[in-house]
């Protein structure tokens, strides 16, 4: 049995190999200088992007109850079907 740990590079098939040469690539374009702000600005974009997702949910979520509050609402002060009136007739 397989005790390493699963990290991502199980999920896309990545070796070590495959890692290092993605990091050699991305040091040669980017220098050593730009790696680290880089990287800290896509970890503020995932960060900020989770925290608008998770708001978009808790919004949605409460959407969803004042809907069915209203709907429910409706159903109860609507007349039955029998009673309805038309326009012009008395």
């Amino acid at each position: 049995m397989n005790t390493e740990p699963i990290l991502i590079t199980g999920v896309f098939g990545l070796g070590p190999t495959e890692l290092i040469l993605i990091f050699a690539v991305l040091l040669l374009l980017f220098g050593g200088a730009k790696l680290p702000s880089l990287a800290r600005g896509l970890g503020q974009s995932i960060r900020e992007f989770k925290k608008a997702s998770d708001d978009n949910s808790k919004d949605d979520d409460e959407d969803d109850e004042k809907d069915d509050r209203k709907k429910s609402a409706k159903k109860k002060d609507a007349k039955p079907s029998g009673e309805t009136k038309v326009n012009g007739d008395n």
